[in-house]
Formats: C-alpha cells, sequence, structure tokens
C-alpha cells in the first residue's frame, strides 16, 4: 500500500502552503501508522449488461442502473464491473480514538486513511485493467454511489450482489454509511471499444463547493 503525502495534505486543504517540520513529522507518522494498521480487502465481480426500457440490467444480479449518469459511463459497454474495498475495522477504530483524544492526530489520519482507500481501489482497477486488455476489452473509469446523478443507495444493492459482507466484512447502514467507514463500492464498465467513455472526476461532480475539488476540475 501507498498513500500520496500530497494526496494527504490536498485532504487536510493545503494549497501550496509552506508546511513545517513538526507537521510534516506529524504526517509521516500517521502515514505509517496508517499503513501497519490496514488490513485491506476487496472483491469484484463482471455482469452481462442487458438494455430494457431505458435501464440497464446486470444479468445474474438484482442491480438495476436507471440514473444517467452511469449509463451514460457505460453506454458503449457490454458487460459491468461490481466492486467493493475496504480498509478494515481496525481504521475505523484508531479514528475514532484519536477523534476524542488528539483531534488534530485524528484529522490527520482521517486524511491518510482517505488517501489509502484510494491507493486501494486505484491498485484493484490496474489488475482489472490488465486482465480486460488480455481479453481485447477496454475498462472505463470506476463511478461510485454518490458520483454525478447516481443514487448514494445504490451502494447497499452492490454490497448485497457481491456478498460483501460475508467475503470481506463490508456492510451499510439504512442511511449509506458504510461500515467500515473507509471502504468504497464502485462499477467500471469493460468495452470492446478503446475509447470508451470515461467521467471527468470533479468536472462531472454537481457538488462544486466541495472542499476537496480538485484544481482544474479533475480527478484523473
Amino acid at each position: 500500500m501507498e498513500i500520496d503525502k500530497n494526496e494527504v495534505l490536498r485532504y487536510l486543504g493545503y494549497k501550496n502552503q509552506k508546511i513545517d517540520k513538526s507537521m510534516t513529522d506529524l504526517i509521516d507518522k500517521c502515514v505509517q501508522e496508517i499503513i501497519d494498521i490496514s488490513k485491506s480487502s476487496s472483491v469484484y465481480e463482471i455482469f452481462d449488461i442487458e438494455r430494457k426500457n431505458d435501464k440497464l440490467f446486470l444479468l445474474g444480479s438484482t442491480l438495476v442502473l436507471k440514473d444517467k449518469d452511469i449509463k451514460d459511463l457505460l453506454i458503449s459497454c457490454d458487460k459491468c464491473i461490481v466492486m467493493a474495498a475496504t480498509l478494515g475495522a481496525a481504521v475505523d477504530s484508531k479514528l475514532a480514538y484519536y477523534s476524542r483524544f488528539d483531534i488534530t492526530k485524528g484529522v490527520i489520519m482521517d486524511a491518510c486513511a482517505s488517501t489509502a482507500i484510494e491507493n486501494v481501489c486505484d491498485e484493484l482497477q490496474d489488475e482489472i485493467m490488465g486482465n480486460a486488455l488480455k481479453e481485447n476489452l477496454y475498462i472505463t473509469t470506476r463511478y461510485s454511489p454518490g458520483y454525478g446523478d447516481f443514487a448514494i443507495d445504490n451502494g447497499a444493492e452492490i454490497l448485497n450482489v457481491l456478498d460483501a459482507y460475508k467475503k470481506i466484512g463490508l456492510s451499510i447502514t439504512e442511511n449509506s454509511i458504510m461500515l467500515p467507514r473507509k471502504s468504497v463500492t464502485a462499477l467500471i464498465g469493460l468495452s470492446k471499444t478503446k475509447n470508451v467513455k470515461k467521467h471527468s472526476g470533479c468536472a462531472d461532480c454537481k457538488n462544486i463547493g466541495c472542499e476537496f475539488r480538485k484544481d482544474g476540475g479533475c480527478c484523473e
């Protein structure tokens, strides 16, 4: 696992400010602690797509996709990958501890954990892309519930389809909060076409006031 310190600083709201040595040292310690306690795991499955009545049905699953943005992402795709990943429960416990007893470290640890779970997803996506290329297929970027108009409550159905609690210990509350918290669900399209549709990260997000929005509006 790798944790990009520049991404950690972005989550912390830094924008080219000078950082003193004490803060740099604390970030280094938090990065290492997250790496030490994380027990990352992931799962994914591939489903054929059937288009009917302006909806996308993932055959062999209960997932039905009807939101415009996800249909747009998968417009040239014949298959869809459903994925989930988590850092594990120990990270949640440590974040809860520091949020009570060392708020500054808790905030930094949270930023490190957010960066770490994205790295886990990036590595899984790279694995998926490598397998796809062996079959002359191409992938879209991953798209998670909560992006654009892709409803956040799709997360529950994704976990159900993947049997994620049994496989990687990942569940979700009635309010669509994943447990453990540092977890991600997402869809990735598979296509025979090389120039498949890709979302443009922050540029596609409707939450333009997000404090984590990247400069230039792009998360790629």
